[in-house]
C-alpha cells in the first residue's frame, strides 16, 4: 500500500529549510564581516588628543588602531590610554630604529603599555632586534601587562624599487631586500613585518603560516593610492596572505568614515 504524503507538508519543511539556510549564509556573512573588523587596522593619524579620541569615538565600530609618531609624540602615553578605556587593540607604530642598547631600552617602556603590536625597523641588525624583542617582553612583564607581538619594518611602502636602487644604494631587487629582512627578523625571534601587500603571497610561503604580516598600502577599489607605490586591494591582500590590513585615508577623510570602514569591511569580505 503507497504511503500518502502531504504535499502541504512537504512544503512548509522545504520553506523551513531555505529559511534556515539563508539564515545560516547570513550569520555566516556577518561572522565573516566582525572577522574582517578584526583584521583592518586604522591609523589614528589627529594631531591632537582631543581631534583622535573624536575620530575613535565617531568610527565606533573600529577596534584595531594605530599609533604612530605624530600623535605619540603629541600626546604621550595619554591616548595608549583612552584607547585601552574603550577596549580597543593597539598598534603602537613607533618604528625604532638605533643601536642595541637604545632599542633595548625604548622597547622596554614601550612594553609597559599593554599594546598589542609595536615596531621596529629590520635595518637595526639582528642584535638589535633580538635586544628589543627581549625587553618588550621584559616591560610588559614587569608591568604585569600581556607582551606586545614585536615586528619589524622590512621596507617602507613609499620607497620605490628605483629608489632603493638609485638612493638607497641597495644592491638586491625589492621584492629579494623585503624577503630578506623577513627571514632577518624571523631568525631574532620577532613575531612578524610590516610588508607591502605586493611581497605577502611570497613571505607567507617562505614564513609559515604563523609569522605575522602586516600590510599597509592597501587601497578599496574605489580610493587614490595617494603616496602609496605599491598597493592592493583588501580582498586581494588577504588573499595573498595578510594577516592584518592598515587602511587610513580612504577612511578617515572620507566624508562619512563610519560608513566607509563598514563598506571596507565589506569589500574586503567579498
Amino acid at each position: 500500500m503507497a504511503s500518502s504524503q502531504d504535499p502541504f507538508q512537504n512544503s512548509q519543511d522545504q520553506s523551513s529549510q531555505d529559511q534556515s539556510f539563508k539564515a545560516q549564509i547570513a550569520d555566516q556573512i556577518a561572522g565573516d564581516r566582525r572577522d574582517h573588523q578584526d583584521r583592518i587596522i586604522v591609523p589614528l593619524d589627529a594631531p591632537t588628543l582631543e581631534e583622535a579620541i573624536a575620530l575613535v569615538d565617531q568610527i565606533s565600530a573600529v577596534r584595531f588602531w594605530k599609533v604612530g609618531l605624530e600623535l605619540f609624540v603629541s600626546t604621550g602615553a595619554t591616548i595608549l590610554a583612552e584607547l585601552k578605556a574603550r577596549q580597543k587593540r593597539i598598534f603602537l607604530d613607533l618604528k625604532f630604529h638605533d643601536i642595541p642598547n637604545t632599542m633595548a631600552g625604548a622597547c622596554r617602556a614601550a612594553g609597559r603599555y599593554g599594546v598589542d603590536l609595536l615596531t621596529v625597523h629590520a635595518t637595526a641588525g639582528k642584535e638589535a632586534l633580538v635586544a628589543a624583542n627581549a625587553a618588550a617582553q621584559d616591560g610588559a612583564a614587569a608591568a604585569g601587562s600581556p607582551p606586545p607581538r614585536v615586528i619589524a619594518v622590512t621596507v617602507l611602502t613609499s620607497i620605490s624599487p628605483r629608489t632603493l636602487a638609485f638612493e638607497l644604494k641597495v644592491p638586491l631587487e625589492l621584492p629579494d631586500f623585503a624577503l630578506q629582512m623577513a627571514l632577518l627578523a624571523q631568525d631574532s625571534g620577532l613575531s612578524g613585518v610590516v610588508c607591502s601587500p605586493q611581497e605577502a603571497a611570497h613571505l607567507r610561503q617562505v614564513c609559515g603560516d604563523r609569522f605575522l604580516l602586516v600590510c599597509p598600502g592597501v587601497r578599496p577599489t574605489w580610493a587614490s593610492a595617494n603616496d602609496q607605490r605599491r598597493v592592493m586591494t583588501p580582498a586581494e591582500a588577504l588573499r595573498a596572505g595578510a594577516s592584518y590590513l592598515v587602511i587610513g585615508r580612504p577612511i578617515t577623510a572620507a566624508p562619512n568614515p563610519a560608513e566607509a570602514f563598514a563598506r571596507i569591511c565589506e569589500e574586503a569580505a567579498a
